[in-house]
């Protein structure tokens, strides 16, 4: 699987990051008109989809489940669950917070291609797939979600060992 190590670069988001985001592409996806669902391409788009759900009082929210990491390599794709309502996804909207190359997005598109694709985070080789997005990332960078990592003491540099 890829690592955070394959990459020059690094973004940390946190929570606060998420829930700011994720209400900046409410704004933009009001002004598209009324949805009749979301559906959230996991395990990503799951807290994306909440809030978005949440601030634009969207009661039925689905999931959209393809899985391409396969241990190893990126790109393995695996649909694991489709959506049980949204048909081609015409008049739903499809959330996750990353597009990175397109490979899952190009996967979930089969199967949704007429929902509305919106990401909070995309990255170059992936936007081209995506309807809707609210930052840009560089392609070499590690976007750091905050259900990835946890926050833990770190010793202070004067009192680490070795210290000068």
């Amino acid at each position: 699987m890829a690592t955070a190590n394959n990459y020059t670069q690094s973004h940390l988001v946190t929570w606060a990051d998420v829930h700011r985001d994720s209400k900046i592409l409410v704004h933009g996806l009001m002004e598209l008109g009324t949805w009749k669902g979301i559906v959230a391409l996991t395990r990503g788009g799951l807290v994306p989809a909440a809030i978005v759900a949440r601030e634009m009082d969207i009661r039925v929210v689905d999931t959209l489940c393809i899985s391409t990491y396969d241990g190893q390599d990126r790109g393995a794709v695996e649909i694991l669950k489709v959506p049980t309502e949204a048909g081609d996804g015409d008049g739903w909207l499809l959330l996750d917070d990353l597009v990175d190359t397109g490979t899952t997005a190009r996967a979930a598109r089969e199967v949704l291609p007429k929902a509305h694709f919106g990401t909070v985070y995309a990255k170059p080789k992936g936007l081209q797939h995506v309807d809707t997005h609210v930052h840009e990332v560089g392609q070499d960078t590690w976007v750091f979600f905050p259900w990835d990592t946890e926050p833990q003491y770190v010793q202070p540099l004067a009192g680490a060992v070795g210290a000068a």
